[in-house]
């Protein structure tokens, strides 16, 4: 990635993170500089003059711009490390003021008393899927089940939440595509039961040789709530947007189709489909 590309890179990610453009280009320009006057910070980075001096007063005011009171006036950014730490901890003062307001906000129509079992839900994105597959690991109550078609889905915080399973009690069971990938997990979980799943179809259709679509995981909450996510591969090896569908409930149809789905590449002692709660 070139010099360019990485200011602009940068530029987004701190708009992301609550700057507006012209702080974030303030910012990049003083990153780039021990220190700065108005001026140079125009000319680095390309905001007009007249509105730097807005920008460096927000920034200053969030704590990640110094100022020299000497004539001209000098700027200097705090340092790299110093200023992530103060966007992190404002972003998730931003992120905890939102769940408060949000939770206090009166429903329109309340809740009634019976849950909901034959609903399907459809979720995009990698991060909102493993978010989702995070929470619905910390509701587990007795068992899980995960089938892994990508590599890409252990992640160092899944093992770490599916050991924080293992200690509280909960039966954990884990299947892989490979032998590799099962040594790695049994290593990293040895309390969990960890298997080469030989589920061949998360990898390509056994109907359509031109099907270029992945399951990435499959995984089972308590015999009676499932989430499925998938990925398209592209020619270079690339993936499009995960994809992903989960429901609850011992009637919901899909729970029940993936859980005998899963229970071919499970041990026969680990069957979903064969103990007596169903």
């Amino acid at each position: 990635m070139n010099e360019l590309s990485n200011q602009q890179r940068s530029i987004e990610l701190l708009q992301q993170l609550g700057l507006k453009e012209y702080e974030a280009r303030c910012f990049v320009a003083l990153a780039r500089l021990p220190k700065g006057t108005a001026k140079e910070i125009n000319e680095t980075s390309e905001v007009p003059r007249t509105r730097v001096y807005d920008a460096i007063r927000v920034l200053e005011t969030k704590g990640l711009v110094e100022i020299q009171h000497s004539n001209p006036q000098q700027f200097r950014a705090v340092p790299i490390e110093e200023a992530a730490e103060t966007l992190r901890q404002e972003y998730e003062s931003r992120t905890d003021t939102l769940i408060e307001a949000i939770d206090n906000i009166e429903p329109a129509i309340p809740d009634g008393d019976e849950e909901i079992t034959h609903e399907v839900w459809a979720l995009s994105g990698t991060t909102a899927i493993s978010n989702r597959t995070q929470q619905l690991i910390d509701a587990a109550g007795r068992e899980i089940v995960l089938i892994v078609g990508r590599d890409e889905v252990i992640t160092d915080g899944l093992l770490e939440q599916l050991q924080e399973a293992l200690d509280t009690g909960l039966d954990v069971l884990v299947g892989t595509q490979t032998e590799e990938l099962r040594k790695q997990i049994a290593e990293a979980l040895p309390d969990a039961e960890v298997f080469v799943s030989g589920l061949e179809w998360l990898h390509s259709s056994p109907l359509e040789a031109t099907d270029d679509t992945t399951i990435s995981r499959l995984l089972l909450i308590d015999k009676n709530t499932i989430l499925v996510s998938s990925v398209h591969e592209t020619d270079t090896g690339g993936v499009e947007t995960e994809k992903a569908v989960f429901g609850r409930g011992f009637d919901n149809g899909i729970v029940v189709i993936a859980r005998r789905l899963m229970a071919t590449g499970l041990p026969p002692r680990q069957d979903p489909d064969t103990t007596a709660e169903d």
